[in-house]
This record gives structure tokens, sequence and C-alpha cells, in this order.
């Protein structure tokens, strides 16, 4: 074998379709585009949505609801979840690097301790937000809550 002998593999290579090259080809006249019609016209593109002239269904629909741009979003966290996080860890302390170190928390996240579950250990809780419940669970543990 040398590089004079060299082909591509059988039914890898295929010449391109040369269409409106006169009747001849067998591709000429509408050149596969069929007969009139927008479709067969230059330039042609269709719309993203155009439904043909037939009123699209962005238009037919209603607007409704708004996005409230000073939303402000919480991760929740509940009790049972810091309760076990302490338990595996022996830690005093669950702030939000311990929390995105345990991989509850996104990097940018903001973590909201919500009530659900028991809490027995005397914990210092550090997060963005808490709830009622979560609050007056973890001071009734001995902890202390720490809102940043």
């Amino acid at each position: 074998m040398n590089l004079s002998n060299l082909t591509p593999a059988v039914g890898s290579v295929q010449t391109r379709k040369r269409i409106g090259r006169g009747q001849g080809s067998g591709l000429g006249g509408t050149s596969t585009k069929g007969h009139k019609g927008q479709k067969s016209r230059s330039g042609y593109s269709k719309k993203i949505g155009f439904e043909g002239g037939q009123m699209p269904i962005q238009r037919r629909l209603p607007k409704f609801g708004f996005k409230n741009v000073n939303r402000v979003e919480y991760k929740a966290i509940n009790l049972d979840t810091i309760e076990t996080l302490a338990q595996n860890t022996k830690l005093t302390k669950i702030g939000l690097n311990e929390l995105r170190a345990a991989g509850f928390l996104s990097k940018t996240a903001l973590a909201k301790i919500l009530g659900k579950g028991t809490l027995t250990l005397k914990l210092e809780v550090e997060a963005n937000a808490f709830s009622k419940s979560a609050q007056d669970a973890i001071v009734a543990a001995g902890g202390t809550t720490v809102k940043l």
C-alpha cells in the first residue's frame, strides 16, 4: 500500500446534485422545488411561528401575569437536613460554606432554613433567612441563629 492507491471507503463519497442545470440533467426546470407557490421562490425563509397566514398561536392566546424583577429566591433547607449534616460532620457551626461543601447549595444560591423535622443538637446556624418555626426550634435546642 502507498499514497497512490489510497481510496475512500465505498459509499462514503457522493457527488452533489447539480440542480437547475438544464433539462438534460434530469434536475432542471423546477429544480426539485415543485410548481409555483411561496416555497419555490428565491429568498423564501419561513418565519418562526408562521402558520401560513393563519393567526399564530402566540397572538391568539391572551397575555397574563408578570415577572417580579425584585423577587428573591431562596433554596429551602429543613432542620432535619441540618441535623444529619451536623451529625455526619461533627460541626457545631453550620453556615453557607458548610451547606455548599455538602452539596445542598450552589455557589450563588441563598439559603432559607425551614422548620420541618426536629433539632436535638446545640448549633450555631448561619443563613440568609429563617422561618419562625425554624428559628424557635434552633433556640429551643440551645443554639443560635445568624441572619446574613
